[in-house]
């Protein structure tokens, strides 16, 4: 019973009623495609702060405990923070080169010197990558795979695609049972996740998780595509959906607002000169 405490997440849509679950799958898509754009298109660490601040905020608007997904968070800055690690492992003075300018923190061998330049940049672009993932655990958490896809086939979507992103939604938990269940088994074998082993031998061991992880999705999907041609899936032309909500006048508000940060936010990027925003 600790074991699977352990590694209880949830990357899959959770009713709670909320304000977030109130807007159009339309809108919080927009959202994030619109989250993603701004985070792409800047290296202003305040803009960064600024965006996993809200972030955090809507999670915490969307009702979900924080137990759901800490286990998602922890681990993906431990994965952004081993990405920074090999960042600098080969590209020591990449910092440096951008900005422009060298101050020495810790002289170490060779080019290897960790300066201030860089320990900024490494820090900018790890928040940088991480600041996506609140927007995108709210997407998630608060988006009802068939009312989304219903929302896109109403835009002009056409609904092959439409249903391909509602299976897509669909999926992750089913992944998320799978790497589980495989992670019970290995654990069975003898294989040990635990912290009690080093770290490159507890990364070969989850490493053990992936291959039958991608084998028994493949074998899924080979399911789900053969179920939906026994159903005569694409035989017509349009297709009428059981769950569909209508666009609100906040719908529309919001939308209006995204689409003016979005502008804001590539033109301050045209505008400046400079790629980092470095005060020191």
């Amino acid at each position: 019973m600790n074991k699977s405490k352990k590694i209880d997440f949830g990357i899959n849509y959770v009713s709670t009623d909320s304000v977030l679950h109130k807007l159009n799958g339309v809108t919080k898509f927009i959202l994030f495609l619109a989250w993603v754009t701004v985070v792409l298109t800047t290296f202003d660490l305040r803009i960064i702060i600024t965006l996993i601040l809200v972030g955090v905020t809507l999670l915490k608007l969307t009702k979900v405990p924080f137990s759901v997904y800490k286990p998602l968070l922890i681990a993906t800055a431990s994965v952004l923070s081993l990405n920074a690690l090999f960042m600098f492992l080969l590209a020591p003075q990449q910092g440096t080169d951008y900005i422009g300018s060298s101050s020495v923190l810790v002289q170490l061998w060779g080019d290897y010197s960790l300066t201030q330049e860089t320990l900024y940049y490494l820090i900018t672009v790890t928040l940088k990558y991480f600041s996506m993932l609140p927007i995108a655990l709210v997407f998630v958490f608060t988006t009802h795979p068939t009312e989304f896809a219903a929302s896109l086939n109403r835009l002009g979507v056409p609904y092959k695609i439409a249903y391909a992103v509602s299976l897509t939604l669909r999926y992750l938990p089913d992944v998320k049972n799978d790497f589980i269940n495989i992670m019970h088994a290995q654990q069975a074998r003898g294989v040990d996740f635990s912290k009690k082993v080093f770290l490159l031998s507890r990364i070969k061991n989850v490493a053990k998780i992936l291959g039958p992880l991608i084998f028994s999705s493949l074998d899924r999907a080979d399911e789900i595509s053969n179920a939906m041609t026994l159903r005569g899936f694409g035989n017509n032309s349009k297709r009428t959906w059981y769950s569909l909500k209508a666009m609100t006048k906040i719908d529309y508000v919001m939308i209006s607002i995204i689409v003016m940060v979005v502008i804001l936010a590539i033109t301050k990027r045209i505008v400046e000169t400079q790629l980092f925003w470095y005060p020191f």
